[in-house]
């Protein structure tokens, strides 16, 4: 029984996944979005069922697979921008498609089930971020957050200029975005890590695609909870934690309870096995 335990979890991702993708397939009549929906939940699927084995980079596995496959093969090969301009681009024209259907299962309702699951196993973003050396913040935390805020407006107003002087070549205005945006988030991203040694500092002051995440995270279901029996308050968890999350406190309100990435840093760090 114990060892059928560690199954339950990846089972339960693929299945969610695999709900999402034959729906998809079935009424968009695409073969393509169960082929696609079916790849990112073994992906996450696996990663988690190799950290319940084990495996310190269980969850380096799944980023790197499902990354690169939205980087390079769903931005770079078949030419889609799966940015937050894309999501603007296809929400605007009032197409169910691409980015629009990728935001609302990772970024808008998913977190509802699994929070910002998608920060820490999936994107392109943070894979690259999370090889460089500040894997643990050695700074204070700063008050940057509202340039996030700053960020997700100038998404807007240019898909909404593009819109408004009816540019021509949308589709490739939107490819070279893609590109150009790719490059200027890992160029600040790069840059950010090194100046505040923390490799997600990206992640907590600039990127815009958390005004989606951060308030359905409040409310997911999944989330990494304390035994209070068992913990005797190390504060190694929190010492560890890439986001700060005060993950001791089970309460929704705990301080950057909607930053959780669910790496799990903690679970794996803790001596008393209390998270």
């Amino acid at each position: 029984m114990k060892k059928m335990k560690k199954y339950i979890g990846p089972a339960f991702l693929l299945a969610v996944f695999e709900a999402i993708a034959i729906t998809l397939w079935l009424t968009k009549n695409n073969l393509f979005y169960l082929l696609n929906f079916s790849y990112i939940g073994f992906s996450v699927a696996l990663g988690v069922f190799l950290f319940q084995g084990g495996y310190r980079r269980a969850r380096r596995v799944a980023q790197l697979l499902v990354g690169l496959y939205m980087l390079v093969y769903l931005g770079l090969i078949r030419r889609e921008n799966m940015q937050i301009e894309g999501f603007w681009y296809y929400l605007f024209t009032g197409t169910f498609e691409a980015a629009t259907i990728h935001y609302a299962v990772a970024k808008i309702f998913g977190p509802l089930l699994f929070g910002r699951g998608w920060c820490g196993y999936a994107c392109w973003t943070a894979m690259v971020l999370d090889f460089l050396p500040y894997k643990t913040p050695r700074g204070p935390r700063r008050k940057l957050g509202w340039i996030r805020y700053i960020a997700f407006a100038m998404s807007l107003v240019f898909v909404l200029a593009l819109f408004a002087a009816h540019a021509a070549n949308m589709e490739r205005i939107m490819f070279l975005a893609f590109i150009a945006g790719n490059l200027l988030y890992y160029a600040v991203g790069i840059a950010l890590a090194f100046l505040f040694k923390d490799n997600r500092a990206f992640c907590k002051y600039i990127c815009p695609v958390t005004v989606f995440l951060k308030p359905m995270s409040y409310f997911a279901l999944l989330r990494v909870k304390c035994d209070p029996a068992k913990c005797v308050s190390c504060g190694k968890c929190k010492r560890v934690c890439p986001m700060e999350v005060d993950i001791t406190d089970n309460s929704r309100r705990r301080k950057n309870g909607t930053e959780c990435i669910l790496c799990f840093e903690c679970a794996k760090n803790c001596p008393k096995g209390a998270l």
